[in-house]
């Protein structure tokens, strides 16, 4: 069972950028599929991004498509999220989750295993 850590979190001004680490200990990569979500208060978990270690493919929501870049170092077993011109409504908490190598979707059911979350807060 892979266990995640996120960290990277932090307070930003609207348009600014943050980039979010995901470290993954317990296997390798290429045997599951990594998402990316966030919580905000209030709202159900939103799924944002994901990795699909079996075959290098990623995926984006809409709503982040084109601010949000998910990239891998598969020697420190680690995803990134890179987040460009954040807005208010950025604002929640984000996790990193593990799910199988099939998982090729959003779902938060899917995925089987979950870091802590870290806060990213956009504000003036």
């Amino acid at each position: 069972q892979l266990q995640l850590v996120e960290s990277g979190g932090g307070l930003v001004q609207p348009g600014g950028s943050l980039r979010l680490s995901c470290v993954t200990s317990g296997g390798p990569l290429d045997y599951y599929t990594i998402g990316w979500f966030r919580q905000a208060p209030g709202k159900e978990r939103e799924g944002l991004s994901l990795f699909m270690g079996s075959s290098g493919r990623t995926n984006y929501a809409d709503s982040v498509k084109g601010r949000f870049i998910l990239s891998v170092d598969n020697v420190k077993n680690t995803v990134f999220l890179q987040m460009n011109s954040l807005r208010a409504e950025d604002t929640a908490v984000y996790y990193c989750a593990a799910g199988p190598a099939t998982v090729g979707a959003l779902f938060p059911g899917d995925f089987h295993s979950w870091g802590q979350g870290t806060q990213v807060t956009v504000s003036s």
